[in-house]
């Protein structure tokens, strides 16, 4: 009799543990997952800090921000140079360039031309405007392979050049149109490369922000890109010398408003760059 009693009492303490065991285990599954979920959750709200949400449109940017009064086209040519050439390059292009943009033929005008000073060093920069968007720029292109001139002038740039890119842009709307100025100026061409998706959160910030940059004439142009690097904007500048460039954007800091402008333009931005430029002597922008 009490060899059984002592086996039950055996038998029910290994329930007891197991009992517990078990508990022991689904409290610490429950635990486990209970921290899983956490995390998950702390997770989550990190990353929502730097993916931005992009909001659903039906329209594409370009119909938004773009002049809707004309049908103007430009293209942004970066060639590189090889420094022995430079000034030969330069004075090529000066004896070319300026009879396309006279030759009423062509539905295209040359908006300026420079070289870089400081930046990206023995480089030039071409501003094309095609009034009449891409059947101008179809126009133009086919013209010029005909073009006994522009084909001899093409195939003596390519012995100077290291290295050329293009980019086809569209106008803000509500940006200056470039027009000729008179100088001498130097220019400042100031690109940005966007995160995809907040081209019109860009736009929407800089058609306020573009009235505290009015103040000395200094604002020419602005542009984004259509084709080649995508979600590029191009903004021009114009200054006497690099102390009124100074003077000009430190000004700007003391109007109220610019600093938020850069507060919540700066997130949108994955990369910029600077270029000062010197306009050449066949430039309209002077």
């Amino acid at each position: 009799m009490a060899t059984r009693v002592l086996q039950i009492g055996r038998s029910g303490l290994n329930q007891a543990r197991n009992t517990v065991r078990s508990s022991g285990q689904v409290a610490l599954t429950t635990r486990c997952l209970s921290a899983s979920n956490n995390r998950n959750r702390e997770d989550s709200w990190f990353k929502s800090l730097f993916v931005r949400k992009v909001d659903p449109r039906k329209d594409a940017h370009s119909h938004l921000l773009a002049k809707k009064e004309d049908n103007n086209l430009y293209k942004i040519q970066f060639h590189n140079v090889k420094p022995e050439c430079l000034d030969t390059y330069n004075k090529l292009c000066e004896d070319v360039l300026p009879s396309i943009h006279a030759d009423p033929e062509y539905p295209c005008e040359l908006v300026g031309t420079w070289n870089t000073w400081y930046g990206e060093q023995d480089q030039a920069v071409h501003l094309w405007r095609y009034r009449g968007g891409y059947p101008a720029l179809t126009e133009v292109m086919n013209k010029l392979r005909t073009n006994k001139v522009f084909m001899e002038y093409r195939n003596e740039r390519g012995k100077m050049l290291l290295s050329r890119r293009n980019q086809l842009l569209l106008e803000f709307s509500f940006w200056n149109e470039p027009l000729p100025r008179q100088g001498p100026n130097i220019y400042e061409l100031r690109s940005y490369n966007l995160r995809p998706g907040t081209m019109i959160e860009w736009g929407n910030y800089w058609a306020r922000a573009i009235k505290y940059r009015q103040q000395n004439d200094e604002a020419v142009c602005g542009f984004f890109s259509q084709i080649g690097s995508l979600y590029m904007v191009h903004h021009l500048w114009a200054y006497k010398d690099l102390q009124s460039r100074e003077d000009t954007r430190n000004a700007a800091w003391r109007q109220e408003g610019w600093d938020e402008v850069v507060y919540y333009t700066v997130p949108l931005i994955q990369h910029m760059e600077s270029r000062i430029m010197i306009p050449l002597k066949s430039s309209p922008l002077k």
